[in-house]
């Protein structure tokens, strides 16, 4: 039996309720920038981390242990289920990841499975299983899956993008090609989110992280009509959704028509002018740029009121970043930043703060 939670704010926000105050986390919050997460790599590579579950839950449970955010989110990697559908994935401590055969033809998209969660990645259930377990109703637990067009920039381009050229070289010259992988990401999305709710996340966030790249128009065709019908699918499950797009500015309004509870924004735009923008039932969340940790104590105390005086009398609003948190900040001013959405701009500030 799942234990009641103790903090529901981050519930209660995603659905749009006022809270006593916003509830915070962190986007990558267990990560290199946690002395205690580079301990944890040491025992094994960044995927074998992903997929030992017990080493996964340990990673999972650091920020609330650390800092003490209002959520926890699942330590994995999107490009899970697509390694999972056939495709060679690795990681280089310099690179990030790559795809050594990328998706160049109809061909390579047809040899691409649509695989069983529970068969090719339920090591992530079990990891689930076990961080509900640690967590005992602390605070709730996010899961989480990159988005059908995120995912198919990384598969098309082999690696991470400055220009997308392949993937929207595809979309230009070969658009059905495309349309057919992004289909066959879909349901791999859908059976993978599911597979999460049902071993006991608590909410999910679609990461379509390179979306920004896109045109509205092609936004809208290559983008919105798949992470809406993941959004449709996962409705019945009853548990709040968020959509989150690095280089939201143009592309908001088509954004809430995917249907999640929350939108979650980036930090190219003021919050004051995204509350005009996004309808009261759909709640917000972000914007902190996770650079102004690296910065002054007091500047960031500045930062974040004024993020937060932007959100004042809205219901529904969590406080994030707006893209993940840098590896080189300092611990100190992530339990700062934390302490002054919980308690206010009089928390101290930290006395020493150094590079991790």
């Amino acid at each position: 039996m799942t234990p009641a939670l103790k903090n529901d704010l981050f519930l209660r926000a995603c659905r749009g309720e006022k809270t006593e105050r916003p509830p915070i986390w962190i986007m990558r919050q267990a990560g290199r920038y946690m002395p205690e997460y580079q301990e944890i790599r040491k025992k094994t590579s960044f995927l074998g981390l992903c997929k030992t579950p017990d080493l996964a839950a340990q990673a999972t449970m650091l920020p609330i242990d650390i800092l003490g955010v209002d959520a926890a989110i699942l330590f994995s990697d999107i490009l899970i289920p697509v390694e999972a559908m056939g495709m060679e994935l690795e990681f280089s401590e310099h690179k990030g990841p790559s795809f050594p055969q990328p998706v160049q033809s109809r061909m390579d998209v047809d040899r691409l499975l649509v695989p069983d969660p529970i068969t090719h990645t339920g090591f992530v259930a079990e990891a689930i299983r076990e961080i509900t377990r640690r967590l005992s109703g602390r605070v709730p637990l996010i899961g989480f899956s990159g988005a059908p067009f995120t995912l198919a920039t990384y598969m098309v381009e082999g690696e991470i993008s400055k220009d997308f050229s392949r993937v929207k070289q595809m979309m230009f010259s070969e658009p059905e090609t495309l349309h057919i992988l992004l289909d066959r990401i879909t349901e791999t999305v859908i059976r993978y989110l599911e597979m999460q709710i049902e071993a006991g996340i608590n909410a999910y966030q679609i990461f379509d992280t390179w979306a920004g790249s896109l045109s509205p128009v092609h936004y809208q065709s290559f983008a919105l009509p798949y992470v809406r019908r993941i959004v449709d699918s996962l409705k019945r499950y009853g548990i709040p959704s968020i959509l989150y797009v690095n280089g939201s500015c143009a592309l908001l309004e088509d954004m809430v028509t995917a249907g999640t509870n929350v939108v979650s924004v980036d930090w190219r735009m003021s919050l004051s002018s995204v509350r005009e923008r996004v309808p009261s039932g759909v709640a917000i969340q972000g914007n902190l740029d996770p650079v102004s940790l690296l910065g002054a104590p007091e500047i960031l105390r500045e930062e974040t009121r004024r993020i937060l005086d932007e959100m004042k009398g809205r219901p529904g609003y969590v406080f994030n970043l707006g893209h993940g948190i840098l590896p080189s900040t300092p611990v100190a001013m992530a339990q700062y930043l934390v302490s002054l959405v919980q308690k206010g701009p009089d928390v101290p500030m930290p006395q020493r703060v150094g590079r991790v």
